[in-house]
């Protein structure tokens, strides 16, 4: 979910520089200006070079006559590169806000021209928008601590290979299910195999054989992966040193709750979110559709 940032920003008669950034993955673009009016100073840096930033944000105050102590308001789209650069951002002493680029404002009621240099430029304008005052263009990301985020891998992992292991077995099922046979998926599988016959009572096919055995390796390597994850969250929530192992146990005991929905409950809801009302924890768990 993004919710509504707690920070709030007011118009201040001191200049402010402001910068917005679209982050691509070989290359960065970078927006600055000092108002609405100001056409932005378009430049483009490495990807992750963080020593360009810096002096491209040096080379932009010069050149829109500001001094080094001018504070500076960035913003960028949440995406793949995380929060890292908005930790970096604010250890710099730099206004840093990290936007959800699903509820930017979008005008319906023409085309829309999209490259990386205008989005930058238009979310720049957002961004000065935003600082005076209009809160309603965008939500913004509430962003965790690094160690909250850190807790989050392990659930996430499990919700990965939990989705890759469903995929191995309906691959098996399909490729046997071409031949017109059906069995189960589990750790018996190929000794199933060797029993197996078609209509027409001749073995399965040596190559498609092959194939559904390298793809019970993979499911096998999976299903492991999974039990050990599991396991290992089951000791976590045991031990008292644990961080939350309490609040998950809470959870646990409520009825309808499972131990894994306990644990990504608190891990993704409670431990480090803000949630002000009702219609943000709703929201955050798809119960309040959006109209």
């Amino acid at each position: 979910m993004a919710a509504t940032h707690e920070l709030h920003s007011t118009p201040s008669q001191l200049p402010t520089l402001y910068l917005a950034l679209d982050l691509g993955w070989h290359e960065w673009k970078l927006a600055f200006t000092t108002g609405v009016t100001q056409k932005p100073r378009m430049r483009s840096i490495g990807a992750r070079d963080l020593h360009a930033l810096e002096l491209e944000i040096s080379r932009a105050k010069a050149r829109f006559g500001l001094s080094d102590e001018t504070p500076l308001s960035c913003c960028y789209e949440a995406g793949r590169d995380g929060f890292w650069l908005h930790r970096y951002l604010l250890s710099r002493g730099v206004e840093s806000i990290v936007v959800d680029a699903s509820s930017i404002e979008v005008n319906r009621r023409k085309r829309r021209a999209k490259t990386d240099r205008l989005d930058a430029a238009s979310l720049v304008v957002m961004l000065i928008r935003w600082h005076s005052g209009e809160r309603k263009l965008w939500s913004i990301v509430q962003v965790p601590d690094p160690e909250d985020e850190d807790r989050r891998q392990l659930h996430r992992e499990l919700i990965t290979l939990t989705g890759e292991r469903t995929e191995h077995v309906n691959r098996i099922k399909g490729l046997l299910a071409s031949i017109g046979l059906a069995i189960a998926v589990d750790r018996r599988l190929p000794r199933r195999l060797d029993g197996l016959k078609q209509w027409d009572d001749k073995p399965l096919p040596p190559d498609l054989r092959a194939r559904i055995l390298r793809e019970y390796d993979r499911w096998l390597l999976v299903d492991e992966q999974i039990r050990s994850l599991e396991l290992e969250q089951v000791r976590r929530i045991r031990s008292d040193v644990t961080p939350g192992a309490e609040s998950i146990r809470r959870l646990f005991g409520l009825r309808g709750v499972g131990l894994r929905g306990a644990w990504v409950l608190h891990h993704e809801f409670f431990a480090w979110r803000s949630i002000r009302n009702r219609r943000q924890l709703a929201s955050l768990s798809g119960l309040a559709p959006t109209p």
